[in-house]
């Protein structure tokens, strides 16, 4: 079950993450042609922008985490970027083995 539940947020978190990036994008793409994004979509981008800030702050701390114990940064970094604070229990655990 614990498992299951594991799965689900990971595959929930990444589409979040997706979407996240497509509307900063979207966004940048209307800032540059001096526009804005509309109005009844202000609230989710900033919610999706806090959303990236957390991601990236964990996948920061995973990849600290993973240089100081001789794994690949880049990879452990960019996973928990995208699937969050799971990414930072697996790689506790993981390491938690060796």
């Amino acid at each position: 079950m614990k498992s299951q539940i594991r799965k689900l947020i990971k595959l929930i978190s990444t589409i979040i993450i997706v979407v996240a990036l497509g509307l900063e994008g979207w966004n940048w793409y209307l800032h540059l042609q001096s526009k804005s994004l509309p109005t009844n979509l202000n609230s989710l981008f900033w919610v999706g922008s806090i959303v990236l800030i957390a991601h990236a702050i964990e996948g920061i701390i995973a990849a600290l985490k993973a240089t100081s114990q001789a794994k690949n940064p880049w990879k452990y970094g960019i996973y928990t970027f995208f699937v969050g604070f799971v990414g930072l229990q697996e790689l506790s655990e993981h390491l938690s083995e060796n």
